[in-house]
């Protein structure tokens, strides 16, 4: 297949060979990697070398959103640490090939568990394996010293909060599909109720299950992956926003494959005390990352709802946000109000 949507693969191999000669030994042929939201990812291949090439979604690119260039300096940057990651190959900043800035990674073959049926198969043991694997993977990545691998300009800790909660209102406001008058409610609260931000540290964004790569014996993280928000700043909205995964999980399973204590996974709040103990950092201040976690998920849910609207999403599982959005303003809301 010639012609994937959002990828012509007739362009990527003339790139590859005016660019990176000698690096493609065949024809390409590739797929869409189903589960993708936001960023598009494809598995391609030449029948000798495998790689998976990372563009922006085809439409409704918020500004500061999708960085393909970002994504690919903090992988290359965190392959010479313990952190896992797939291998960086090569960048594209030409639009003239598929219009936007697109990578090449290395394919990692793992398990993402990203279906219900995956996340039932995993024995109890391996399930309380794989959220101490999830809580180490984080802390680990939180201990990297940006400096020593060339990231200390990748961001600008101070005031990151502050303007995180300026960044993603105006990202509300970019996307909205419909007035929704709790979410000047929730800004309102994380503005006044905002904490001092602990040490700074390398920043996932979106850190949670489904954006990591296990081998096939479940016994420990091959990559992390979807590295589109990653930056400088505060690592307790890591934490925050995997709690909330986890809670979300726990409850419904829309967004992460539902998992229960009873299978063995680990709780929200096991997994926090997790990372705390390894990372040794102080959460008592977390119910305000969680509801900051809440509203992220929020505004992502709204603007991958107004994508879809436009017609510009691929595959399938994408009525599921514009209903989403208003239970979890609520949910933020809650978990701020708890701070009282």
């Amino acid at each position: 297949m010639r012609q994937l949507p959002g990828l012509d693969l007739d362009a990527l191999a003339g790139w590859l060979d005016a660019e990176h000669p000698g690096l493609r030994a065949g024809e390409l042929t590739g797929e869409v990697i189903a589960g993708g939201k936001s960023n598009l990812t494809y598995r391609v291949t030449d029948e000798t070398s495998t790689w998976a090439v990372r563009r922006p979604p085809l439409g409704h690119v918020l500004p500061t959103a999708h960085d393909m260039a970002r994504e690919f300096r903090v992988i290359s940057a965190l392959s010479a640490t313990d952190v896992p990651v797939a291998p960086a190959v090569a960048l594209c900043t030409d639009p003239a090939v598929l219009g936007v800035t697109f990578y090449l990674m290395g394919f990692v073959d793992g398990v993402v568990l990203d279906t219900a049926e995956l996340v039932d198969a995993v024995p109890i043991a391996s399930a309380t394996r794989l959220g101490e694997e999830l809580a180490d993977s984080l802390a680990a990545l939180h201990a990297v010293d940006p400096a020593r691998i060339g990231l200390s300009d990748f961001g600008r800790p101070e005031g990151y909060l502050a303007r995180q909660v300026v960044r993603w209102h105006k990202q509300w406001l970019a996307s909205q599909t419909r007035p929704l008058p709790i979410e000047a409610r929730v800004v309102d609260l994380l503005t006044t109720r905002r904490p001092e931000s602990p040490a700074s540290a390398i920043v996932h964004g979106d850190y949670r299950l489904t954006n990591v790569i296990y081998d096939r014996g479940l016994r420990r993280i091959e990559a992390i992956v979807d590295w589109e928000m990653a930056t400088l700043g505060d690592p307790l909205t890591d934490v925050g926003l995997l709690c909330v995964y986890h809670q979300l999980a726990g409850e419904s399973g829309a967004i992460v494959p539902r998992m229960t204590s009873e299978a063995g996974f680990l709780t929200p709040g096991e997994l926090t005390q997790r990372y705390a103990r390894t990372s040794g950092r102080d959460i008592s201040g977390l119910p305000w990352y969680i509801g900051f976690g809440y509203f992220k998920l929020a505004v992502i849910a709204e603007g991958i709802a107004a994508r879809h609207q436009q017609g510009k999403t691929v595959g399938d599982g994408f009525d599921w946000f514009a209903e989403a959005v208003p239970g979890l303003l609520d949910s933020a809301l809650d978990a701020l109000d708890a701070l009282d």
